[in-house]
């Protein structure tokens, strides 16, 4: 199996974990990677990255992401979503559109943002999902995201156990590090009726689209595969190599280039086109961030 980038639709019900072990069964290999996971209840779109492609990952995890959703106002959980034990519930039948509009005016932009305390954040080297569940209160600190756009696209009122909740469907764009989840608490909580997530999709990281994506069952891992070096120029420039200076950046070697100075990343690709690394320069030479072996290495 060559080294590549898979997109892949990742079903409900199943963690980001389940999908790689799925993955490396049906591709042979046990190097398989992912660049950023999604919760059992969320469905949508996953990057793996396999061989040696795993690392490309970690250019690929900043990226802006997409999400649809469904909020519901009215009743607040311990998790922020569906999964969570009901906290409190509050009629909504008294909350305007227009004061719900309002309130997701006040979280689009520049915002800091409490994550869900059911995270993978690290809490003292140990995960705050776990500590949750061993009935530890988890303090987590706010960190700052953007939320470029926040649209309702739609909105429900209904009676349920004799209480009016509202649902939104919504459209989200937001940097890496966002939790869709805390968006839906801390609306319903600026309303004062609490709030929580019922349903969440990725439909978008960086340049790659849910529509792109291989459905998991059944999955031909290798007719979906993505050429690396495909990858690499979508998302940065693109500095030709001569064959000798593929082999010397191969080797950890500088090499000299009609570049400006940058920090990089920047795709260094062969003249087969082969990605050969991520580089950076200074003084007109070009230094490897990240080399990546040919795909033989893995055969």
């Amino acid at each position: 199996m060559n080294s590549g980038i898979l997109l892949v639709d990742k079903p409900q019900g199943i963690t980001s974990h389940d999908v790689v072990s799925r993955i490396r069964k049906a591709a042979g290999t046990r190097k398989v990677g992912h660049a950023g996971t999604l919760d059992p209840m969320a469905t949508g779109l996953l990057v793996l990255g396999l061989n040696s492609s795993t690392r490309l990952l970690t250019f690929l995890v900043g990226l802006d992401k997409t999400y649809v959703a469904t909020i519901r106002l009215g009743a607040a959980t311990t998790t922020d979503d569906a999964e969570g034990e009901t906290l409190e519930s509050v009629d909504a039948a008294h909350v305007a559109t227009s004061a719900l509009r309002a309130g997701v005016e006040r979280l689009t932009g520049d915002i800091e943002q409490v994550p869900t305390a059911v995270s993978a954040i690290k809490v003292d080297g140990r995960r705050a999902y776990d500590l949750v569940r061993q009935g530890v209160e988890v303090d987590l600190k706010a960190r700052p995201v953007t939320i470029s756009r926040f649209d309702v696209l739609a909105e429900r009122r209904e009676v349920v156990e004799g209480r009016t909740v509202i649902d939104l469907d919504v459209v989200v764009d937001c940097t890496s590090g966002t939790y869709i989840r805390a968006l839906a608490r801390d609306l319903g909580r600026d309303l004062g009726v609490g709030g929580h997530l019922t349903a969440l999709r990725r439909t978008r990281i960086g340049p790659f689209a849910l529509s792109d994506a291989a459905v998991l069952e059944g999955i031909d891992v290798a007719s979906h595969l993505l050429d690396p070096r495909s990858v690499a120029e979508r998302l940065f420039d693109v500095l030709p190599l001569t064959a000798e200076q593929s082999v010397d950046l191969g080797h950890g070697k500088r090499v000299g280039v009609s570049l400006d100075d940058t920090p990089g990343p920047v795709a260094a690709v062969t003249p087969e086109g082969r990605l050969a690394g991520l580089v950076s320069v200074t003084d007109g030479r070009a230094k490897a961030i990240v080399n990546f072996p040919t795909d033989e290495v893995f055969a």
